[in-house]
């Protein structure tokens, strides 16, 4: 306390005051959180001479980079308070408050670091971030695992005792007189601070010692948490299980030359490979129709009774009818990523949202380097979840709700305009590319099929914003009205068209991951150039894009971790299904998954019931699931998908 008063007296006739109580307070409460956490990991530091010296110095420089970010309300508030306010007797009562706050925020902040580190042994990172997404799941969780009235209880006199005891300092505080132009400086150079560290500290820089627990012990939780949400990434070595990289790659290397391309470098890390074609390349226009939620129950080929996709169920008996895929994930970004990049899942958020993912080796860019005129088509807003920027940045030409006339919109809601009216920017985007006498690319993504599920009336025979059921079949219509639009054109004969979900509308089950809630259609319908037929293997999202190019005898250069299905050898389909923290791979009748904190475990499916049980670990079905997972990550992390 006498480090308190020192610095407190200095500034007592300043409003910095206050903020030097509120520093005080968060450097006081992250240092005993440190403190507690050291003590119950301490079997697992490697203590050398510098060991403690680097947890507490580092750790104070995050702690103080942390409240750099954590007071700019209160300096924003201080600032702009009119004096004449500030100086007014019940106004102290309004500090206390503020303070008080603040203090709750922060005392419930260092609790709930104790149970994540008791859970997780690390600092708050993106499963944290996905706790706050999921946040019925994970407070009835806490409801059932503690007290949590009686832990509320108990911080809620804390914090107000906190309160009181500063009572004496905040009312001292409240007391300043200082002019408009003063605090102006000061508050610049506070509001400075947080902006010079957003551009020179990273997350990354406590991470200087061999010892993991060490270098989270350096940091900060509430900044990892944050950081965590921006960056969108959970790292794979530190949270699942692992293999020798240079084994996992040679296992991986060995699985893709066996389906097809020759590796163009005996370097391990590097994947590229040169996939030769026999027959002469097919120069057909591309359309790929991705449906949001579509997943492959609401279909009528697949039993549904309700009628509700009509124009799909009959499409497919005139189209190469993929009846066994799976998608990769549960987002609308982590169905782009698999369609765009062909690579398995990446734990935490899909590499749409997360940091350098630009110029990547995508299916844009090969169709550009054809000479094609490759486009994502979207009938919402592109910043959205970061779609238009992530496409802008990798070979897409990007056509959003900005290009859509007002007077031409049918219908719209929050997620972007109906179906038919993205139907008909595509056909606008399609004759562009005709008319300049240019093969085209185009990459739609559907909106209707999502909450509030509305769309124009009298479509279909079921009203707008009544159920998910109605919005299928109005997506079903849409997609049958632009077909047969499609069908009257001159360039009809010379496309295929091919029409997949992104992600199935629940993955919701028994277990964290229910394989038949990732079981989405895939038609690829081209009637004067595939014959219709039906593909009954199992096949990944990922694998879509090297398939494509099969069919168009593309040769081509390839990072794509997918599979031509036609070349695949008999046993070795596969594919990879997610959410943000579990990976599973599917082999056969197996169900691998890999979890944090390095679990592994194993499912045997019945495709007949659709379910699932807890089986034996095949050790060699998990390594080969590793090192799908392992190989794609590191490339992505180490910049070795760039094109």
């Amino acid at each position: 306390m006498k480090l308190l008063s020192g610095i407190f007296n200095k500034y007592q006739n300043s409003r910095i005051g206050f903020l030097v109580l509120v520093v005080y307070l968060l450097l006081v409460l992250s240092l005993i959180t440190r403190v507690a956490l050291l003590i119950i990991s301490f079997p697992n530091i490697d203590f050398g001479i510098l060991s403690l010296p680097y947890i507490f110095c580092i750790g104070l420089f995050y702690d103080l980079v942390n409240a750099s970010y954590f007071i700019i309300p209160l300096v924003v508030y201080l600032w702009l308070i009119p004096q004449f306010i500030y100086k007014r007797n019940w106004h102290k009562y309004v500090l206390m408050v503020l303070f008080f706050s603040v203090t709750v925020i922060l005392t419930l902040n260092a609790v709930s670091e104790w149970f994540f580190w008791d859970e997780f042994s690390t600092r708050f990172n993106f499963i944290a971030v996905d706790y706050l997404i999921y946040t019925t799941e994970v407070i009835g969780n806490i409801r059932q695992s503690y007290p949590i009235e009686w832990i509320l209880a108990i911080l809620l006199m804390v914090c107000i005792a906190i309160t009181l005891y500063f009572k004496s300092y905040i009312f001292k505080a409240a007391e300043a007189t200082e002019r408009f132009g003063k605090r102006s400086v000061k508050t610049l150079v506070l509001l400075l601070m947080p902006l010079i560290f957003y551009f020179t500290v990273k997350t990354n820089l406590h991470a200087l010692s061999n010892n993991r627990y060490a270098n989270d012990l350096a940091g900060n939780g509430m900044y990892e948490l944050f950081a965590a949400f921006f960056n969108n990434t959970l790292d794979y070595t530190q949270f699942y299980a692992t293999e020798d990289n240079d084994a996992a790659f040679r296992k991986v290397r060995s699985l893709l030359a066996e389906n097809g391309g020759t590796f163009l470098s005996d370097d391990l890390t590097n994947l590229s490979r040169k996939i030769q074609s026999d027959s002469a390349e097919r120069q057909l226009n591309v359309v790929m129709i991705s449906v949001e939620s579509l997943s492959a129950e609401y279909l009528g080929v697949y039993g549904n009774t309700q009628n509700i996709t009509p124009f799909l169920d009959s499409l497919a008996q005139q189209s190469l009818f993929f009846t066994n895929l799976y998608a990769t994930g549960t987002r609308t970004v982590r169905g782009l990523e698999a369609l765009s990049l062909c690579i398995p899942p990446t734990p935490g958020q899909s590499i749409v949202r997360r940091p350098d993912n630009e110029q990547l080796f995508s299916l844009g860019n090969i169709f550009t380097s054809k000479g094609y005129e490759s486009r994502f088509i979207y009938g919402g807003y592109g910043y959205f979840d970061n779609m238009g920027y992530f496409f802008a940045n990798n070979n897409y030409t990007v056509c959003d709700r900005d290009m859509i006339n007002d007077k031409d919109i049918h219908y719209e809601n929050i997620w972007g305009v109906a179906d038919e009216d993205l139907f008909d920017l595509s056909i606008q985007q399609i004759e562009s590319s005709v008319s300049r006498g240019k093969h085209f690319f185009n990459h739609i993504m559907t909106t209707t099929n999502h909450r509030p599920f509305t769309y124009p009336g009298g479509r279909i025979d079921i009203p707008s914003g009544k159920s998910r059921e109605g919005a299928v079949k109005y997506t079903d219509y849409a997609i049958g009205r632009f077909i047969k639009t499609c069908a009257t054109k001159p360039w009809f004969n010379s496309t295929i068209f091919i029409i997949v979900a992104d992600h199935c509308a629940s993955s919701a089950g028994k277990t964290d991951l229910p394989f038949n809630k990732y079981q989405i259609p895939l038609l690829i319908y081209s009637p004067e150039n595939i014959p219709a037929a039906k593909m009954e293997r199992m096949m990944s999202q990922i694998d879509i894009g090297p398939t494509l190019l099969g069919l168009l005898n593309f040769s081509y250069t390839s990072k794509f971790f997918g599979y031509d299905m036609f070349k695949v050898k008999p046993g070795q389909e596969r594919a990879f299904i997610s959410t943000y923290q579990n990976l599973g791979y599917i082999k056969n009748d197996q169900l691998v998954v890999l979890s944090p904190q390095q679990k592994k475990e194993q499912f045997i499916m019945d495709f007949k019931n659709k379910s699932q049980s807890l089986g034996p670990l095949d050790q060699k079905l998990a390594e080969e699931a590793i090192a799908w997972y392992q190989v794609s990550s590191y490339v992505f992390e180490k910049g070795l998908m760039k094109k």
